[in-house]
């Protein structure tokens, strides 16, 4: 909301609140930027002075403060204090941040219809509070709506308007805006909360399509054409339209009511947002940008590009559905190191996709075979057959030393004492017969004797 510089005949106390800026001034007078004691911040309007000279438009004020205390919802400037008796009366509402619909529209163009549905479907769930508390807004418009970072908000409720109160009947009282009022307004027929309805239908129709649906003109033409012509709705989203059509019915019993509005809105929003996240177009490309990869891992030419990327040992074989992976060996390839490409494009610009006389495209100046592979790579062979000759000794040593250290331990064992007891049984049985000759050969003199 534009704040203005306070002008000399502009009050700076109005109660407790301390004004500091201007924010507007409209039918029933200016409002003001204030503060408390405490630092809250409020807006705070005072009644124009000719409007408080008038007794019955102070007691419809004060009916319609007494009215406008009792509503309770988010989506409302909750009013935060008021003064009846003064000589000019004043009520203060809580501030609200943020710029309002119609500045949005006009800075940023249509909105979408998710945007849409969510901005109506919360404001739909506030007018529900606003008519359960007997008030109706009369002037809902695009500027009467704050986009605070809460979510919408409803503003300058025109509180002296009581459900069942005429329009024109009073000297100096406010219409409102003429492409927004209801047909029932212009006539001076009594407004009830489907006066609102109708309202917000030409204000979702203005955020849909950055335009009034009654178009533009004179204040005459255009309540001419609210009253006995259909709205244009040519530039409203399909999902909203039927919708925004019922609210701009003629006869107020033909209108949804608030809460079905808000049942409905919910509904297409929640629709439209899951539909913008799953369907969304896909972008429009520049014949620049034809021939860079869209990220997408789909087809074979994402595979080699992504075993090209993470691999050297995968260029320029075709892919066979095998996982891409890094090369098992970890030395340096020859010829030097080269800057890292991007991974979509290769050094001539083309994909590294890109195919010559139907054969998978190689990397520039590689070498390669006539199978299609490179040559293998003498000083990492030398490595291989050093690393394989020193692995085979190491484990024929091992080999050895285990068998070493068996041959002991079976001595010392059971196995061992049986194996030395069949030893010296044998030396005995070889001992034996030249024991028996020596017995022989002594007694054979003693017989002789």
């Amino acid at each position: 909301m534009a704040m203005m510089r306070l002008r000399r005949e502009d009050p700076r106390l109005v109660g407790s609140f301390r004004l500091h800026r201007r924010l507007g001034a409209g039918g029933m007078g200016v409002v003001y930027l204030g503060s408390d004691r405490r630092g809250q911040r409020v807006a705070l309007k005072v009644i124009r002075p000719d409007l408080a000279e008038d007794q019955e438009f102070r007691s419809r004020f004060a009916r319609e403060v007494s009215a406008a205390r009792r509503i309770r919802g988010g989506c409302t400037a909750r009013l935060v204090a008021a003064d009846l008796e003064a000589d000019r009366p004043w009520f203060a509402t809580q501030y609200v941040p943020g710029p309002s619909l119609h500045d949005k529209v006009a800075e940023e163009g249509p909105l979408s219809a998710a945007e849409v549905a969510s901005i109506g479907a919360a404001l739909s769930e506030g007018l529900v509070a606003v008519h359960e508390a007997g008030v109706v807004h009369r002037d809902l418009k695009p500027s009467n709506i704050l986009l605070s970072p809460k979510g919408p908000r409803i503003i300058d409720f025109g509180i002296a308007w009581a459900t069942g109160a005429s329009t024109l009947t009073h000297v100096g009282t406010a219409v409102g805006s003429p492409g927004f009022l209801a047909p029932e307004q212009v006539r001076g027929a009594a407004v009830t909360p489907a006066t609102d309805v109708f309202s917000l239908g030409a204000t979702l129709a203005y955020a849909a399509m950055a335009d009034s649906p009654f178009g533009h003109g004179s204040s005459e033409v255009m309540l001419y054409r609210v009253v006995h012509e259909e709205a244009q709705l040519h530039g409203v989203h399909d999902a909203l339209a039927p919708l925004i059509r019922a609210c701009l019915a003629k006869d107020p019993e033909e209108r949804p009511s608030t809460l079905q509005l808000s049942m409905r809105l919910k509904e297409i929003a929640a629709r439209e947002a899951q539909g913008l996240h799953e369907g969304r177009p896909p972008v429009q490309r520049s014949a620049q940008d034809a021939d860079r990869p869209t990220g997408r891992l789909d087809g074979p030419y994402t595979e080699q590009q992504t075993r090209r990327a993470e691999g050297p040992s995968s260029a320029g074989r075709p892919q066979q559905g095998r996982r891409p992976g890094p090369s098992r060996s970890g030395a340096p390839r020859t010829g030097g190191s080269r800057p890292q490409r991007p991974r979509g494009t290769t050094g001539s610009g083309k994909r590294p996709g890109s195919t010559t006389n139907g054969r998978p495209g190689t990397r520039p100046g590689a070498r390669t075979t006539s199978a299609g592979r490179r040559p293998a790579n003498p000083r990492l062979l030398r490595q291989r057959l050093v690393v394989f000759v020193v692995v085979t000794l190491l484990v024929a040593l091992g080999i050895a030393a285990a068998q070493g250290c068996q041959g002991p331990a079976r001595g010392l064992g059971d196995g061992g004492s049986e194996q030395a007891v069949s030893v010296s049984q044998k030396q005995e049985q070889e001992r034996a017969p030249e024991q028996v000759l020596t017995r022989v050969q002594a007694s054979v003199p003693a017989q002789g004797a």
